[in-house]
């Protein structure tokens, strides 16, 4: 059984896989799903590496801040806002997302919202 301070671990290998696109450290399960405002935008463990190695939508993330985990459970609620190009603009969005973990620790299902990128100092 994973501790709280794994999950949110887990949780935060993948937010910051979105800058680095780096995915070795996620704990995908083989089946894990994203569902991002509704629809569904991972469908496996394996899709979520890729798209999160080459997704041209993370692409544009240059970084992540203000990341704060809330736990219940097996389910870590996550608020951060990802940085987006260009950089110059300063323009970043506020997500929302919530990891659900199976008994190993792995993610099994990631459900994401944001908001529209706004300018913030």
């Amino acid at each position: 059984m994973s501790t709280e301070t794994d999950l949110v671990a887990a949780a935060k290998s993948y937010v910051d896989a979105l800058v680095s696109h780096d995915p070795a450290a996620v704990p995908f399960h083989p089946d894990c799903v994203r569902i991002e405002m509704g629809a569904k935008t991972g469908r496996n463990g394996d899709h979520l590496r890729r798209s999160l190695a080459r997704g041209p939508q993370y692409r544009v993330i240059h970084a992540i801040s203000d990341f704060t985990p809330r736990v219940e459970g097996p389910v870590v609620h996550v608020t951060f806002y990802v940085h987006v190009q260009p950089k110059p603009l300063r323009l970043a969005a506020k997500v929302t997302e919530s990891f659900e973990f199976d008994d190993e620790g792995r993610i099994v299902k990631i459900i994401a919202k944001f908001g529209v990128p706004r300018r913030r100092h």
